[in-house]
């Protein structure tokens, strides 16, 4: 009985472990940006990790830039917030997402693997909607409140 609970203890810590992994890194930076994940604010610079549900923020005359994991590359503006909601990449078991929230300021964005492969598993919602990524690139700009 006892090797069983030990055995369900180390289960559930690599599942616990794998799902608290980096899903991508900031890659360049200019001026003040920030990744706050899990209640922790962290002065963006190139190899802060970015997880699940954190938040990249960038502040007046500001950009910042970040690759996931799929390739996938993201480049802000100016007075910029993104939550990236969710992130799944495990093509060979075809668990492939990537869903985030732009609640202002302005992306780049580049596809990645995941698009690719699954471009109906990529989206970005905004104020007024929610973009389905079906082409390699785009760009949008949310302006006032």
């Amino acid at each position: 009985m006892r090797i069983w609970t030990i055995l369900l203890g180390l289960l559930f810590s690599a599942t616990a472990l794998a799902e608290d992994a980096p899903i991508g890194y900031v890659k360049t930076r200019s001026g003040e940006a920030y990744v706050i994940s899990g209640g922790a604010k962290a002065q963006a610079k190139p190899g802060t990790p970015v997880f699940v549900g954190s938040q990249l923020k960038t502040g007046a005359k500001s950009s910042l830039g970040v690759t996931f994991k799929d390739e996938t590359v993201m480049s802000f503006g100016p007075d910029t917030e993104l939550t990236v909601d969710e992130y799944l990449y495990a093509p060979s078991q075809g668990k492939l997402k990537l869903a985030s929230k732009l609640a202002k300021g302005s992306l780049n964005y580049v596809s990645g693997v995941i698009a690719k492969l699954q471009p109906d598993a990529v989206s970005v919602t905004t104020p007024t909607g929610t973009i389905g990524v079906r082409g390699t690139r785009f760009a949008i700009m949310i302006e006032g409140e």
